[in-house]
């Protein structure tokens, strides 16, 4: 049997924000997850973008 999904945990997308500003092609996307109880707000972090070979600042998405 498969265990039962808490209700608290998400899935959210992190986008990173400077490759959008930059207006190259393409995308820097990561999945991960979040407690919704514990941190309401939107999720904020440094995360590599393969494009830009470089760590940058990625948001989260609805």
């Amino acid at each position: 049997m498969a265990k039962k999904a808490k209700g608290n945990r998400v899935q959210v997308i992190l986008e990173c924000t400077e490759h959008k500003k930059s207006g190259m092609p393409g995308t820097s996307r990561y999945i991960t997850t979040k407690n919704r109880k514990n941190s309401p707000d939107r999720l904020e972090k440094m995360k590599y973008n393969p494009v830009l070979k470089k760590y940058t600042l990625h948001k989260e998405i609805k």
